[in-house]
Parts: structure tokens; sequence; C-alpha cells
């Protein structure tokens, strides 16, 4: 075996070059709120007294991230702080002065979190900050909603289905799980509104938690139409149109002219499904990992905070964006 070089020390390589992960963690270390974050989370966080000392706030925050963002339990988040040195940057800890904390330590970070609701405060939080520096609504909305699948299976040790989850039928498929339900705006793709419910609760039923009540336009799939739908609508944002795309009945099929308008509506519709894609697809929430709906609402309230920064938190770093 040959002798190692000084390139196995940090700093001291000749062929380096910045990975996606390290350039992804540095785009976000300067994106994120961290103080306004931090100051949520603080009067719940247990203070230093007798025993070990508490690790700090913002490092627990910055490990929560890392398993969210790469999709990692707890224990996985463990491992990957020791194997991955770009990991342990950016949670700032170093080895040689300190244990790292291990998955028990994270396991009850995210239980503080889940007990006081902090991920939907978080959630508010950052819209609260991006409407102070300069963002602004439109005034239209677009609602959707994605299914997160839940494991089901009964070979667990109370040998049933989680509870809190149930089935739908999607086209001729049937799924288990839960829905995420978001609205955004129409013309900037801001998440604005969120709420999490069973798999099996209709689509439209969660619109009221869905808008501001100030939208004039109104956007969403055919499944957002019908009567009850617009009384709904004329009680929620009195000055709202109605640009849900047409649907097809039996013996009624759509003209060529409505499969027009409805192709004009899904262009401005379609910014609704960017976040279900950085969401599932490239954060990997595309199932749940915790049994309950208030685990994993959790999570996805947090999550989508951190997709509105990763996307729109430019202006909380005082940043222009270049012309």
């Amino acid at each position: 075996m040959k002798q190692m070089t000084l390139a196995a020390v940090k700093g001291f390589a000749k062929h380096h070059r910045a990975t996606r992960k390290a350039e992804f963690l540095a785009r976000m270390e300067s994106l994120m709120p961290w103080a306004e974050f931090c100051a949520l989370i603080e009067p719940h966080y247990p203070k230093a007294g007798n025993g070990r000392p508490p690790v700090g706030v913002e490092r627990m925050l910055r490990m929560y991230c890392i398993a969210n963002w790469f999709n990692l339990s707890d224990e996985a988040c463990e491992d990957a702080l020791y194997d991955v040195a770009v990991f342990r940057e950016f949670c700032r800890f170093d080895l040689g002065r300190e244990r790292m904390p291990d998955a028990t330590t994270l396991l009850n970070f995210r239980h503080l979190l889940e007990e006081h609701d902090l991920g939907a405060a978080l959630f508010a939080k950052v819209g609260e900050l991006l409407l102070a520096n300069g963002m602004k609504l439109s005034g239209g909305t677009i609602v959707d909603a994605t299914l997160i699948a839940a494991p089901p299976s009964t070979k667990n040790q109370d040998k049933i289905r989680d509870p809190e989850m149930h089935q739908t039928k999607k086209g001729n498929e049937w799924h288990f799980g839960m829905k995420l339900h978001i609205g955004t705006d129409s013309k900037t793709g801001l998440i604005h509104s969120a709420s999490v419910t069973s798999a099996n609760v209709h689509d439209s039923h969660q619109v009221p938690n869905l808008l501001h009540g100030e939208e004039t336009r109104f956007y969403g799939d055919s499944a957002y139409r019908g009567k009850a739908q617009r009384e709904r609508l004329k009680v929620i944002a009195p000055r709202a149109k109605d640009f849900t795309n047409k649907r097809a009945y039996r013996n009624c099929p759509l003209t060529d002219a409505d499969k027009e308008t409805n192709r004009r509506k899904s262009s401005i519709r379609s910014k609704v499904e960017h976040p279900f894609l950085g969401l599932k697809r490239l954060w990997g929430f595309a199932k749940v990992r915790y049994r309950g709906l208030a685990k994993n609402a959790n999570r996805a309230f947090a999550m989508l905070a951190m997709l509105n920064i990763n996307k729109w938190g430019r202006p909380l770093t005082g940043e222009v964006r270049p012309a």
C-alpha cells in the first residue's frame, strides 16, 4: 500500500471540486433565517442544568434539516454525520473537540418540534419574513393535493395499519396514506397555505384552509368544480372568479373550445406541481416515515418552509437578484 499524501488532509487536495451536496448546503446556509427559527424553538428547548449540557438549538436544527433534505432516519443521520465531512461542517460539529449527538438526541428534538407544532410555526414565519421583505401575493391562488404513501402492511407489533391513514382510489389504483393540500400564488408559485389530512378526504373539502380570502382568481383541477364548491368560494373569497378546469361527464364530452380553455388554465396551474417535485422527488418525502398524521404533518410543514426558502429566500439575505 502506498503512503498517503497530504491530500488526505482537508485543504491540501490538488484535484478537488465542490460536490452538489456541498453547493446545496452552502446555498441553504446563506438563505436560512437561523436566528428567527431559533427564536421560535428556544422557549421550548431544554435549559442547561444538572446533567449533560444540551446541544445548541441551531446545531440541532441544522441536524434536523440534514435529515429532511436527504431523507434520513434518526440513526442514518447520525451515521451520515460521521461519514460525510460536509454534513459535519454544515452542522458545525468538530469530532476533535466534542461528541456527536446521537440518534436519540435528534429524536427528542424532533418530538419537541412535534409537541409544540413548531413545523407549522416555521412555515408561518417564513411567509411572514418573505412578505416583510418585499414578496407580494397576487390575486390568484392555485390549489392542489398530493398523496403521500404509508405502509399498508400489518406485519408490525400491533398487527394493524396506521389507524390515522386511510385508502383512496385514484384512477384505477388504490392508495393508502395521507394527503398534503397546498395553496400557491398563481404568479410566483410561493406556497402560502397548507393542510394535511388522511387520503380519503376529498380535495375540495380543504379549500377553506388554502385561501387567504383576498383572491380574485381561483385555480384548480376538475376535482374542485361543483355547485357546493362555488357556494363555498363565495363565502371564503367573494371577489374570486372560478378558473378551475372544466370536467367531462357521461354523454357530455368536452368540446375543442373547452379543451383549449383547460390547456390555458393548466399552463398557469402547473406552478402548484413544482413544490411536489421538490418535496417528493428531490427530498424523498413520497412516503411517510412516522405513524400518525401529526408527526408527518410537522415534517411536511417544516419542509414546505424550506422549499419556500430555497426558491424565494434571497431577499432574506439582503441580496439583490442579478439583472
